[in-house]
């Protein structure tokens, strides 16, 4: 079966949404910055941190079906391509608000405790931060241009050698994504409490990370389908193997969320319980308990059958809570530092995450409308649109 590549047109209405969510965004941004730009500044740390782990866990997705020479998704394939090419823009936003705002990465140790902690002190010294995340931007970048350049150049030439150094470069990421994301996901997000540590906390960013990531996937595949593109491209074999995924990625990220809550627990250090002593208290309780419930209860509990995972209305609902539960996952681990005691959620808050939304469909969509939808010069498209047939 061979369909003619497509490319995506979004459709007025869909351009009204992204513009009204553009537009909320930027009105918070600039009420925000006058009336509360603490939480304005932690409310970009999140956004744009969120937004970068789509695009890379997306990369991420792609390496590993080249590494392991996977066939069943090449046919949607062009879905997380889009995303991981958001890269480059999204890390120059994340690197924009650590420049700017050097609050998020000031709280290192002091000189006093140079000599008995001089490691800690050099490792969260701002410069040696900063380098740190350029680096780390950089490089996810470059591999994004490269592994998604190569898919591309297939459609042009048809050469099977695309697929071999794909497969070469995507084995390279993957251990560099294993070492640099743990590392930023220290930097960026643990170090806001530098005197709390978790040395689980670069896996459990990356269980939020590939969860949310094929939450994305899975929303964008059904909407493409749905519209057509890839109508014929993308079955309910599909569906069920992203179902399978979610499902099982979900529980993942219950085990790396357990076990790092029942270490500290048990262990019962101050230095260490303080941090979820933190989050259980008041208002933050419930946001604590939500993002349990969103990002794990709700996805097994509706998953378990076979007949949801085939089912594009409920992927669709499962996978939107998801999404709903990473910001949820974020904003436990980010806000309790600046937003203090009381109930946890202003305004602010959701104006920002609705511009965040608008920003990523608008360069998202952008992308799609440029890219045909379908890899049909790539060696194992015939493969994936007969999968399991």
């Amino acid at each position: 079966m061979s369909q003619p590549a497509t490319n995506f047109e979004t459709s007025e209405g869909m351009r009204n949404v992204v513009s009204g969510l553009m537009l909320i965004g930027a009105l918070t941004l600039i009420g925000g910055l006058i009336q509360a730009p603490t939480r304005i500044w932690a409310n970009l740390l999140l956004v744009s941190f969120y937004m970068l782990c789509l695009g890379l866990g997306s990369l991420l997705f792609i390496a590993l079906q080249f590494a392991t020479n996977a066939g069943w998704s090449v046919s949607l394939r062009r879905v997380p391509e889009a995303m991981a090419q958001l890269l480059p823009p999204i890390g120059a936003f994340v690197l924009f608000v650590l420049l700017v705002q050097p609050m998020f990465l000031a709280h290192t140790v002091s000189h006093s405790q140079a000599g008995a902690m001089w490691f800690k002190y050099f490792w969260l010294s701002r410069p040696f931060l900063l380098a740190r995340a350029v680096t780390f931007l950089a490089l996810w970048s470059i591999f994004a241009r490269i592994i998604v350049g190569h898919s591309r150049a297939q459609e042009t030439d048809g050469l099977a050698l695309h697929t071999f150094r794909s497969k070469s470069w995507s084995s390279v990421f993957i251990i560099v994504f294993a070492l640099s994301f743990s590392l930023a996901s220290f930097d960026w997000i643990m170090s806001i409490e530098s005197e709390w540590f978790s040395t689980m906390f670069g896996v459990y960013n990356f269980a939020g990370l590939i969860l949310s990531s094929l939450a994305a996937i899975t929303i964008f595949s059904i909407l493409l389908r749905r519209h057509g593109v890839l109508r014929e491209a993308v079955t309910n074999e599909h569906l069920h193997a992203l179902g399978k995924l979610l499902f099982g990625f979900s529980s993942f990220w219950m085990y790396i969320w357990f076990c790092q809550y029942m270490l500290i627990w048990y262990v019962n250090n101050p230095e260490e319980t303080f941090y979820y002593i933190t989050r259980m208290k008041g208002g933050w309780l419930g946001m604590f308990l939500l993002d349990v419930a969103l990002n794990w209860i709700i996805p097994f509990l509706v998953l378990l059958p076979r007949s949801s995972k085939r089912s594009e209305q409920i992927l669709l609902t499962v996978s939107a809570v998801i999404l709903v539960g990473r910001w949820v996952d974020l904003y436990v681990l980010i806000f309790p530092s600046f937003a203090g005691a009381g109930f946890p959620l202003e305004i602010w808050d959701f104006g920002m995450a609705f511009g965040g939304m608008g920003m990523f469909l608008y360069m998202y969509f952008g992308i799609l409308s440029k890219t045909p939808l379908l890899p049909l010069k790539d060696p194992l498209y015939q493969e994936s649109i007969q999968h399991h047939q």
